[in-house]
């Protein structure tokens, strides 16, 4: 059997995208577990959620991916990455920099009270406040029509900054992405030619995650629109799920588990 090495989405993948339950995962969690499958989270969530959820499934040993790609946090009380200061600073002076009219479009975490939060995503007020300590994004809903978010995103791209559209929120950061993190991560672990990635997703800010594993799941979510057809889908090397959510990402990776034997 290659070693396998997982990355997984949060919200809407391995977590119910309305309740963040992941009880239909957790057996197959414990087998990855008795196998030792290292299984990395990889979200939009921050570190200081990531290591909550960590320490709650019994994943605290392995490396996770936080705020879409943004940061990494080692295991063992390493911290999280942090290659350009307080990037979380520097994105809202970028966009309390913006023509008035358009930055009144955009509004995030950090203008929202931590009730809001709780409201917008429906996490509890310990959890939302969690959501609020961002380090190297900023997640937020834009209001205007479609031409008007394409030249909200020009400028950001013009001050070195990027967004990405995830599950719930438009998430704006320095460009970095999930799938830009997988190789550092595999090599971390030990991995070498003969590891086997698996990525499951299911929203756009894992497309580059997805194509880029040795096999992408994407992941029902029937709260949005499906992905669209990703590289990769004709010769099977990405596949999709019909069950929704940690139920669908349980089936999925069970099945790939048996298929390695």
């Amino acid at each position: 059997m290659a070693r396998l090495i997982l990355f997984t989405d949060l919200d809407g993948t391995l977590l119910d995208h309305e309740t963040y339950s992941c009880a239909p995962a957790l057996p197959v969690l414990e087998r990855l577990a008795g196998l030792g499958v290292p299984v990395v989270l990889a979200s939009s969530k921050t570190a200081t959620e990531i290591a909550a959820l960590q320490n709650e499934l019994g994943l605290s040993q392995w490396p996770a991916i936080v705020e879409n790609g943004a940061g990494i946090v080692w295991p063992h009380a390493e911290g999280a990455v942090d290659e350009g200061g307080d990037m979380h600073v520097r994105i809202r002076a970028a966009l309390d920099g913006m023509d008035p009219v358009m930055r009144s479009r955009f509004s995030g975490f950090s203008d929202w009270s931590v009730e809001e939060v709780a409201r917008r995503t429906g996490l509890s007020l310990d959890a939302a406040a969690r959501a609020r300590q961002r380090k190297f994004s900023e997640p937020g809903v834009f209001a205007g029509d479609p031409g008007e978010r394409g030249a909200f995103i020009k400028t950001l791209r013009a001050l070195g900054l990027d967004a990405r559209m995830g599950g719930r929120f438009l998430t704006i950061s320095q460009g970095a992405t999930k799938a830009g993190r997988m190789a550092g991560v595999v090599e971390r672990l030990g991995g070498d030619e003969t590891a086997m990635t698996v990525a499951l997703g299911d929203a756009l800010n894992d497309v580059e995650m997805l194509e880029a594993a040795d096999l992408g799941v994407v992941v029902a979510n029937p709260s949005h629109a499906p992905l669209p057809a990703l590289r990769g889908e004709d010769d099977g090397r990405i596949i999709r799920t019909v069950l929704p959510g940690p139920a669908g990402w349980a089936q999925a990776v069970g099945d790939i588990l048996d298929r390695q034997g």
